[in-house]
């Protein structure tokens, strides 16, 4: 039987029935069509499903969306400053050349906002472990790790 939830979601506030074993993920992208979270592996190992719930990075694929009812979730969609404007850690993946295929994008970025967000300063060692939880087949890290060092001097004010 299906549950009535309501969730806040990029600062929008929805109302839909789930079954109670849904997960965030299949709601993010199949009841409200935000489909820039990504579904890998589905057992939390690939992180390419990250988003943030008030604040915090959570891998969506095992979450339940009942159980986030309340919470305040952030995807990718919603990570922009605006339309115009994206967040400078989507920036410095864009000018670092820290995207190949894209797929696990989405999750590195979410990742890394709820990292720097925590660690302004961060160490080349410090990203690592970060990302820990984050797989990428394509650019081997190198251009990730130097975005993410970019950003977080951009964030701080720096160019």
């Amino acid at each position: 039987m299906k549950q009535l939830i309501k969730l806040k979601v990029n600062g929008d506030e929805y109302e839909i029935a789930v079954a109670p074993w849904k997960t965030l993920n299949e709601v993010l992208r199949k009841e409200l069509n935000l489909t820039g979270t990504k579904l890998g592996c589905g057992t939390g190992d690939c992180g390419a499903c990250t988003v943030l719930v008030d604040g915090k990075a959570v891998n969506s694929c095992l979450t339940l969306a009942v159980e986030v009812q309340g919470k305040e979730i952030t995807t990718i969609e919603g990570l922009a400053e605006s339309e115009d404007k994206l967040h400078p850690i989507q920036e410095s993946f864009i000018e670092k050349g820290a995207v190949q295929c894209g797929f696990c994008t989405p999750g590195m970025i979410m990742t890394t906002k709820y990292f720097l967000e925590n660690n302004p300063s961060p160490t080349v060692e410090e990203i690592k472990k970060a990302l820990d939880g984050n797989l990428c087949r394509c650019t081997g890290y190198v251009k990730i790790i130097d975005a993410i060092q970019d950003a977080a001097k951009k964030m701080k004010g720096g160019k």
